[in-house]
């Protein structure tokens, strides 16, 4: 597998981009995780990762999505964005994930990423605006690697985003294929898809489109169309990690996840302070489904004072640490109302996303006491401990 995928990497990629991506992603990645875990000795809070929701507005509207598009149209400021990235920069912070909405609406996209070549910005993103010149602006840059949403073949995944999108978006895959760009998939696991996603058909569909690397995540029922019968059961989430081990061992390409450390024990990103969202109105958020703040980037201060003195952030990851080692918003979501009530956190939603979480239910995450699974391959042990899953926040 490591041979196919080595030489995957270097027939398929541009040896410019897969270089960048090695010094800007990895390297600076490793050393952005040792300045984080210095951080944490000397009991300061400050993220290696930022995530920049830099727009709320979206041409679609898929279930359990959490942006509400629907009124006013928010966004970052480039004057917010660059300040930012040299707050973190400050940090020895130099990846930053650009989401939304649609981060390709953004009119300051490219700004961004052309006016701080030092740094690697992950884009999150629908698929849907990969034009020959967008793609020629990602290839020129560098330093950018687009993850492509795909929840399946076009039947499972247009029942979640919509009629039409599996073909717009294998289109853009296309695209990005054809200029030999290094990208990935961000795959979306439901209670419905989770026998197509996880085959080997699946992965092998998605390297012949040219994707490198494979990000899975779990669904989560939040946003003003939570469509809870998208959720995984506990014995689907076993599956899954399963199965995820399985796919590593097989196939030349990158199978990425963030819910499982190397000993197969869950982990809560937020609640170890390896990555804060900011929302587009310039709140400071635990997570990106979870809109509430007690902070924003326009208070006077540096951003690491703003984030190291909030008492907010800090009382999130204990009140996560004494609950679970897997989501809260997913295990206790009525605890979780109360906690953000309690602490006087301000929804940032666009909707009553309070209600929301009071009118949940309690449902399966990853944490699986008892039942853990460690990795069995030497190379996703070693990855997962000292460059990318965490970026070694997890060892």
């Amino acid at each position: 597998m490591l041979i196919r995928l080595a030489y995957r990497f270097a027939t398929e990629i541009s040896p410019r981009l897969t270089i960048k991506a090695g010094y800007l992603w990895a390297f600076k990645g490793m050393r952005a995780v040792n300045a984080y875990k210095r951080r944490v000795r000397r009991g300061q809070l400050f993220p290696p990762f930022l995530f920049l929701a830099l727009t709320n507005a979206c041409n679609l509207r898929c279930h359990g999505c959490w942006i509400d598009s629907k009124g006013k149209v928010d966004q970052l400021s480039r004057e917010d964005v660059d300040s930012l990235i040299a707050a973190g920069k400050r940090q020895r912070s130099y990846f930053y994930t650009l989401l939304g909405g649609e981060p390709m609406l953004y009119s300051h996209l490219w700004d961004i990423v052309e006016g701080h070549p030092e740094c690697y910005f992950q884009i999150i993103t629908n698929g849907m605006f990969f034009s020959e010149d967008n793609v020629r602006r990602i290839r020129r840059a560098g330093n950018v690697t687009p993850l492509v949403s795909l929840d399946g073949g076009q039947e499972q995944n247009d029942a979640r985003r919509g009629q039409g999108v599996f073909e717009r978006a294998i289109e853009g895959l296309r695209r990005l294929q054809m200029g030999r760009i290094l990208y990935g998939v961000a795959t979306t696991v439901t209670g419905t898809n989770l026998d197509e996603v996880l085959t080997d058909a699946y992965v092998r569909a998605l390297i012949d489109r040219g994707a490198m690397y494979l990000w899975y995540y779990v669904y989560r029922p939040v946003g003003p169309d939570p469509s809870p019968q998208f959720c995984v059961s506990r014995e689907q989430m076993i599956q899954l990690r399963r199965r995820l081990l399985e796919l590593r061992r097989k196939h030349p390409i990158l199978v990425i996840d963030t819910y499982w450390n190397a000993q197969g024990e869950a982990v809560c990103p937020a609640a170890l302070g390896l990555g804060f969202h900011i929302g587009p109105r310039g709140t400071i958020e635990p997570c990106p489904p979870l809109s509430f703040a007690c902070q924003t980037i326009q208070q006077k201060g540096d951003l690491f004072e703003t984030i190291n003195e909030s008492r907010y952030l800090r009382s999130f990851q204990q009140f996560v640490r004494e609950r679970t080692r897997g989501c809260v918003i997913l295990e206790h979501p009525h605890e979780l109302a109360a906690f953000l009530r309690d602490a006087g956190a301000i929804d940032s939603s666009g909707r009553d996303a309070l209600a929301d979480l009071e009118g949940s239910q309690p449902r399966t995450s990853h944490h699986l006491a008892g039942e853990e699974i460690p990795e069995d391959f030497w190379f996703y042990r070693m990855l997962k401990k000292q460059l990318f899953f965490g970026m070694g926040g997890y060892g």
